[in-house]
C-alpha cells in the first residue's frame, strides 16, 4: 500500500488514495477466508509457514519450462505484504522466509488469515477484503457470498490485470474451480479447525 502511494506521489498524482479499511475476522464472511485458502494455500492449516510439497512441485514445473509457477503460502504472502517490497530477488525471499517464521511462531492461523485478508491487493488501489467488497459488490465483507468470495480470490494472482467487478471468462472459470475446492475442503467448517 505504501509503495503504491509513494509511486503515485512521485508521478505527480497527489489525488491518488488507496482504498482500505481494516475489519476483524469476525466481520468478514467465512466464505472469504475459505476462498483464499482454496485458491492460494489449501494446506494452510497443516503447515508451519512453508508448503514443501508445493515448493517441490513448483520447482519441477518451472524446470520443465513454460509459465513460472510459485508456491508461496498465505503466511509467506502475509509476510511479504506487511514487511517487504514486490519483486523477485534472493534477498527479498530470504527476508520473507525470516518474517514467515516469526509470524508462524507468534500468531495463530486465524490471525494470519485475518491479516492476509486485510492487506491483500484485490484491484488497482484496492487493499483488503472490506474495501474490495465495497468497491466491487457494494456491500461489507461480512455479506460476501461464496461466489463473490471466490471471484475475489480468483483475481489474487494479478489484481492489476484481473477484475472482480468485470470478470473475464478466465476469472469466471477460476472462480468456479475455487468454489469446487471450497466444497472439497469441507466448506467453512475448515475455518473452525485453524
Amino acid at each position: 500500500m505504501a509503495t503504491a502511494q509513494v509511486a503515485a506521489f512521485l508521478d505527480g498524482n497527489f489525488a491518488y488514495r488507496n482504498r482500505h479499511q481494516w475489519v476483524a475476522l469476525a466481520a468478514i464472511s467465512p466464505q472469504a477466508g475459505l476462498a483464499v485458502i482454496a485458491a492460494e494455500d489449501q494446506r494452510f492449516g497443516d503447515h508451519a509457514g512453508f508448503d514443501f510439497e508445493a515448493i517441490r512441485k513448483a520447482l519441477q514445473h518451472n524446470a520443465a519450462g513454460g509459465r513460472v509457477r510459485g508456491a508461496s503460502t498465505i503466511s509467506q504472502q502475509t509476510a511479504k505484504n506487511l514487511f517487504l517490497w514486490s519483486g523477485r530477488s534472493y534477498a527479498r525471499k530470504g527476508l520473507e522466509a525470516y518474517f514467515t517464521v516469526l509470524i508462524e511462531l507468534l500468531w495463530p492461523k486465524q490471525r494470519i488469515l485475518e491479516v492476509y485478508l486485510n492487506v491483500a491487493q484485490f484491484g488497482d488501489n484496492v487493499y483488503g477484503v472490506q474495501a474490495a467488497a465495497q468497491a466491487f459488490f457494494s456491500k461489507d465483507a461480512a455479506g460476501l457470498t461464496r461466489r463473490e468470495a471466490a471471484t475475489l480470490a480468483a483475481v489474487l494472482p494479478n489484481p492489476r490485470r484481473f477484475r472482480a467487478d468485470r470478470p473475464s471468462p478466465y476469472i469466471e472459470r477460476r472462480a468456479t474451480q475455487i468454489e469446487a475446492q471450497m466444497r472439497a475442503l469441507g466448506g467453512t467448517r475448515l475455518l473452525d479447525t485453524l
